[in-house]
């Protein structure tokens, strides 16, 4: 039997990197999958991509209307939600001395508000013993230049998520988020700098990882279906560290 038969999950930035990997996965394991993402082309990509029992909504976790929106399409096609993976977030890099109100309004918005709204949107339609999954980040336990306030968002959904694990704890939802490291994504196109810069910096990272190498989003993917089985049953509110090893030095 396949590890999500007939599960429903709601995944956030899933129109490309680690959300559209898992997305794929747990498609491919029985699951039926809403797709959520801030560009309708991208959606509309993914959906002549896939195959299996799955939808896409255009989302942006920053604005309280559109996680209703998301919610309330989920649930009109599929009834309960089993599996919520809030992975949408985004790491723009800004030196300390060039923060402005923007750059922390847009960063917290997506990372934390985002997640923390669709969470509640979403409770009252999980099923009792049902999964919440968040995508965290190590940044928020090392201290990486120009990732400020990205780390302080990870800080903030790490506390969340911790007070959420004791909230839900009556009906038996387990609550645990992934800690990716340097993998190797969309994301870091997205951070703001020459594409020459972006190579560099890849390169640094990779060279302090244990195991020498970016991370694929395949296998965050592989992480987020073991904590949304039941071969995580007993696992819950833990942050699991998915970086090569790059935290544990």
């Amino acid at each position: 039997m396949k590890k999500l038969e007939n599960k429903v999950a709601v995944i956030t930035g899933a129109n490309s990197g680690i959300g559209l990997a898992t997305a794929k996965l747990y498609l491919q394991e029985g699951a039926k999958v809403v797709l959520s993402g801030r560009r309708q082309e991208a959606l509309d990509q993914v959906a002549r991509e896939l195959e299996g029992d799955f939808i896409t909504v255009k989302a942006d976790v920053a604005i309280p209307e559109d996680n209703q929106k998301l919610i309330r399409e989920a649930t009109n096609k599929y009834g309960k939600i089993d599996i919520l993976f809030l992975n949408a977030g985004i790491a723009p890099v800004t030196p300390t001395d060039q923060i402005n109100e923007g750059h922390y309004d847009e960063v917290f918005n997506i990372n934390v508000k985002g997640p923390i709204l669709a969470t509640k949107e979403a409770l009252p339609h999980i099923n009792d013993e049902g999964t919440i999954l968040f995508t965290n980040s190590i940044v928020h336990q090392k201290g990486f230049d120009g990732l400020g306030v990205y780390s302080a968002s990870k800080g903030a959904l790490r506390a969340y998520q911790r007070v959420l694990t004791s909230e839900v704890k009556s009906r038996k939802i387990r609550v645990n988020s992934i800690a990716p490291g340097p993998i190797d994504t969309p994301i870091y196109g997205k951070m703001g700098l020459p594409q020459d810069v972006v190579e560099e910096m890849g390169k640094g990272f990779a060279q302090q990882v244990p195991l020498g190498r970016f991370g694929t989003s395949e296998e965050i993917a592989k992480a987020a279906l073991f904590l949304a089985s039941d071969d995580a049953s007993y696992i819950n509110g833990v942050e699991l560290e998915v970086d090569g090893g790059l935290s544990q030095i």
